[in-house]
């Protein structure tokens, strides 16, 4: 790994000179480009010169040490800055390796964050809502934009379906271990014996595509114009605003008439499809690398029960962390940071476990 970390290092430097090349500065893409390996690189190399420095530290203290004509004083301060020197190069070995694990490319990316009542009935409908307030809340405390791009309202007024473009800094690094089945355990208000019942709602993120991700051949499609339906749908209705996109290959079936412009309909359903095409594709490449190394990495999450929303308790587990938090109404208030943080280092140790082959601490750098 220190040949690695060298080697990066070295291009860091490269690049960095680089930007102050006339030739490099009359090509903006160019220098966009560079000058965006460049700011990929930094985090590691920034890290690798902290760990060279902890480094030399940790030689100096050991000469000390290992000195026996050393003041006492001297020595007992060499020490204990050994101990400590020791535990941080541990510490950055471990920070530099999650570093250089492989990047997923989505992980840059916008997200449709596609929410769906799930059994329950009513119940289900209410806490999808519920679910929508709570991701539109973390993205507002995040700065990212949330916009509502399609529903399907109850007849209770929670939603049967909603569908969210979430556009920001990152989102789909932060929200892509929050597709699987929500469970939430509560009295519900329809209920008049005070029993509890258990409802779910299933979650999807998926890494909003645009077309160089996915490219759609017209032949494959089929584009319906319909009369959307709901609050104002009279004055829709006439013109037929509402547009439905057919995926012929995939049978995927889209439609979309939030939007009272047909066209605005149209670029949107185009949006989800691209949408759910690439997430297919990186599901399927996923299940054949896990098949191949025998394997779950990154399959069958869908369908598995992720967390529990407990009212009763004002308790949310996850169930893959086994972990729970008591402050059930801020996190559905949108506090969601530390579940959120603590779910993606889970991941990362998964994958360092993996790569290293084994959970040992020791350096290999």
């Amino acid at each position: 790994m220190l040949d690695e970390l060298n080697g990066l290092e070295d291009k860091f430097r490269r690049l960095t000179l680089s930007l102050s090349d006339p030739a490099l500065l009359a090509d903006p893409k160019k220098l966009k480009d560079v000058s965006k390996e460049r700011a990929e690189l930094e985090p590691v190399v920034r890290k690798y010169e902290d760990l060279k420095r902890v480094r030399k530290s940790l030689a100096e203290s050991r000469d000390i040490v290992a000195d026996p004509q050393a003041d006492p004083d001297l020595h007992k301060l060499a020490q204990a800055e050994l101990e400590e020197l020791t535990l941080r190069e541990v510490r950055i070995g471990e920070e530099l390796r999650v570093l250089l694990l492989p990047k997923d490319p989505l992980d840059e990316k916008d997200v449709l964050l596609e929410i769906r009542a799930g059994a329950g009935g009513d119940e289900a409908s209410l806490f999808a809502q519920d679910l929508v307030r709570m991701y539109s809340r973390f993205a507002e405390s995040k700065g990212w934009k949330f916009e509502i791009v399609e529903t399907s309202q109850s007849p209770i007024g929670g939603f049967k379906e909603a569908i969210a473009l979430i556009k920001g800094k990152r989102v789909y690094s932060v929200l892509k271990y929050e597709s699987g089945v929500h469970r939430v355990q509560r009295v519900p208000k329809t209920e008049s014996s005070g029993r509890i019942h258990t409802s779910t709602v299933t979650v999807a993120v998926l890494a909003e595509a645009d077309e160089i991700d996915v490219k759609l051949d017209p032949n494959d499609l089929r584009i319906d114009a319909f009369g959307a339906s709901g609050p104002g749908g009279q004055s829709v209705n006439r013109n037929y605003t509402a547009i439905r996109v057919t995926h012929k290959p995939s049978g995927l079936v889209v439609s979309c008439q939030d939007e009272k412009s047909q066209h605005r309909n149209k670029e949107k359903a185009l949006k989800i499809l691209r949408s759910r095409l690439l997430d297919i594709a990186q599901r399927k490449q996923h299940e054949e690398i896990a098949e191949s190394r025998k394997s779950q990495v990154g399959t069958g999450e869908r369908s598995e029960k992720i967390r529990t929303y407990n009212f009763a308790q004002s308790r949310v587990t996850d169930h893959r962390l086994n972990r729970s938090w008591h402050n059930l109404e801020t996190v559905l208030d949108g506090d969601l940071e530390d579940i959120t943080k603590s779910i993606v280092l889970f991941r990362q140790a998964q994958l360092l476990g993996k790569k290293t082959g084994s959970a040992s601490r020791e350096l290999d750098i």
